[in-house]
């Protein structure tokens, strides 16, 4: 075969080579940009009365807090799930939990508050409660759903929470994301990371780790590498029968095992 007719039957494959790799690093850019669309989804707030809510002081953004008032050392201060209007929350918790102050924080984005939601914005706001909520009780356990346990886990590293309740909880979201999206260099374009694995062995305090046994957007893996950063004797992991990663609250093991753990 000459030299030209070679040349000639190469092009179409140089052609096609150039249009996947331009294809896949459009792909690799729409990520990017749009990666915070795909980890949350914001969701209005479905319990609106005056007296429950709760505007925390911060500088760059209106963060609201959905709140049961309670006098007394204990509270509990809760992070929700990515898709989750934690002001749904407000009337089991307020029944199972009557002794604790009730706070459940609606991220930048959610529930009212505004902004835009990031782990950092998230992060900042969440220790800007627990500074809030500690003047008036300095018994607080911190309790994190989903994403909110990556949250619950980092802000319990840095302030003196009394327990810690991590329900569905992740190693990290960069491991889910790489799972989620073969293939990809996640690692180069996640920003927000969420590596609780990270904060868990600094965690001291009495924690809850509550996994849902047929849970199909955490792996139980991903939960049991998380259970063994903790330092030895610090940390339970307890599997719910029967629930998935959304049915787990309708279990009525649910509140039992939150309430066991305060």
């Amino acid at each position: 075969m000459s030299f030209t007719k070679l040349s000639r039957m190469s092009r179409p494959l140089m052609s096609l080579f150039a249009f996947v790799v331009v294809a896949y690093l459009v792909l690799c850019a729409t990520l990017f940009v749009f990666q915070r669309a795909l980890i949350y989804y914001p969701q209005p707030r479905a319990i609106d009365a005056p007296e429950t809510l709760l505007t925390l002081q911060v500088a760059d953004a209106q963060v609201l807090v959905t709140v049961r008032p309670h006098d007394g050392p204990k509270a509990l201060i809760y992070f929700g799930g990515n898709a989750e209007d934690v002001s749904r929350n407000l009337p089991d918790f307020s029944r199972a939990f009557a002794d604790h102050a009730i706070y459940l924080l609606h991220y930048r984005g959610y529930g009212g508050s505004s902004g835009s939601p990031s782990e950092e914005a998230i992060q900042r706001d969440a220790m800007t409660l627990f500074d809030f909520v500690y003047n008036t009780h300095p018994t607080i356990a911190v309790v994190g759903r989903s994403l909110g346990s990556g949250v619950a886990v980092r802000l319990a590293s840095q302030r003196p929470a009394s327990r810690l309740i991590l329900i569905t909880p992740y190693n990290s979201l960069e491991d889910l994301a790489a799972r989620q999206f073969r293939g990809f260099p996640v690692k180069w374009l996640l920003r927000d990371r969420f590596q609780s694995w990270k904060y868990a062995a600094h965690i001291t305090v009495p924690t809850l780790l509550i996994a849902a046994e047929h849970d199909e957007v955490i792996p139980r893996s991903s939960t049991e590498r998380l259970y063994t950063h903790f330092a030895q004797g610090v940390a339970t992991l307890q599997v719910i029968p029967g629930t998935g990663h959304n049915s787990i609250s309708e279990s009525p093991l649910y509140l039992q095992l939150l309430g066991s753990a305060l």
